[in-house]
């Protein structure tokens, strides 16, 4: 069955490449809401087209109120899930062609969102659909579920999980191989001084950030697990807020602490005329590396790759964190870094139609009439 599914890949190439392409051609940053649009007319338009593709390979489809849709295959209340979005972020500068015109060169596709994530969620489609044409028996549901809000704050989860029932188990093709079963804690925080309190406010922030490692070693917050790695604080940001200073920023922090053990130490640095707030906080999510999820995924990796599949963490954040029992499972190959979000996002053709692949497998180890 492995061998069949394989091939049936192998001759779905150019159907997989063309409705990809014709995804990402659609611009889906998030936009105005509209009636039944909730995140605008861009992103409900590339939801459409991706269950139109759906129904078009014969699975059942469902639209929840533009927040998010799923492709099925199978019935009953219990299913393996797939997770990914067609929302992306701002296109940006430095474009050598249109960002959205998904063109091909020398057998790479450009385009923004080709890796993050449509790329990937229609390659998990397409490889379900392989399952599908070669009559592969499954003892479960398997759902491939279309997000719309990843980039901005994942309120399509929200909105999921008080209409439908979280997966048994699945992934999400929003991260790097082989399979992740870690991700780091991911929290923003801002801090705050009035305009009485303004040397305070630069000279702590100038002492303890801009001129400190990004580990927070000066504030006594570079913890550290041999799993998931040192502290690393990123994405500064300075600006007003009324009459106030704000200099915000994001930690990935390892299992080894928590945000309030983070935010308690910070606080003991800090001057009493400033004030720290948290904006927002994901804790972090760890599965057993021996777990039969994590087992299953690291051995189609490794059949179809033949690389190491060895579980690895990550200092990203993905669905996983929003969605129960799942854990991030590809996209990017071991050495394949910053790309995503960047200018010309490309994804090779190659890598598209091997992780179709994977993932074919994948759905066959998970619920395969054979499986554990």
């Amino acid at each position: 069955m492995k061998d069949t599914i394989l091939k049936k890949v192998d001759e779905l190439r150019e159907q997989i490449i063309s409705d990809i392409i014709e995804v990402v051609r659609i611009e889906s940053v998030e936009g105005e809401p509209e009636t039944g649009m909730p995140f605008g007319r861009g992103i409900n338009n590339c939801l459409n087209k991706a269950l139109e593709i759906a129904y078009k390979l014969g699975f059942q489809v469902k639209n929840l109120d533009g927040y998010a849709g799923y492709a099925q295959l199978g019935k009953g209340d219990d299913y393996i899930g797939v997770i990914g979005h067609l929302d992306v972020v701002p296109v940006g500068d430095g474009w050598i062609k249109p960002p959205f015109s998904g063109y091909i060169k020398e057998g790479r596709i450009y385009s923004r969102g080709i890796l993050d994530n449509k790329g990937p969620i229609m390659s998990c489609l397409y490889a379900l659909y392989a399952c599908k044409e070669c009559q592969v028996v499954f003892n479960k549901p398997i759902r491939i579920i279309f997000g719309t809000n990843e980039e901005t704050g994942m309120k399509d989860i929200e909105y999921y999980l008080q209409n439908e029932r979280p997966p048994l188990m699945g992934w999400t093709p929003d991260c790097k191989y082989p399979v992740v079963y870690g991700e780091r804690g991911r929290a923003k925080l801002k801090i705050l001084g009035d305009q009485a309190a303004l040397n305070e406010f630069f000279n702590f922030v100038t002492k303890y950030f801009l001129k400190s490692k990004n580990t927070g070693d000066r504030l006594g917050i570079d913890y550290f697990d041999n799993e998931f790695g040192k502290m690393q604080i990123r994405e500064y940001g300075l600006s007003m807020e009324k009459d106030r200073c704000v200099f915000d920023f994001v930690l990935s922090y390892p299992a080894s602490t928590t945000v309030s053990q983070i935010m308690s130490q910070i606080k003991s640095k800090m001057p009493e005329d400033l004030s720290l707030v948290l904006v927002h906080n994901y804790d972090p999510v760890k599965f057993n590396k021996d777990c039969f999820l994590v087992r299953k995924l690291k051995e189609a990796y490794e059949e179809v790759t033949a690389f190491d599949g060895t579980p690895v963490t990550t200092t990203g954040g993905t669905y996983a964190k929003s969605m129960p029992n799942i854990v991030p499972f590809g996209p990017s190959f071991p050495g394949q870094k910053g790309i995503g979000h960047n200018p010309n996002e490309w994804m090779d053709i190659e890598d598209i139609i091997m992780n179709t692949k994977i993932y074919a497998l994948s759905f066959i180890k998970l619920a395969g009439e054979d499986c554990e």
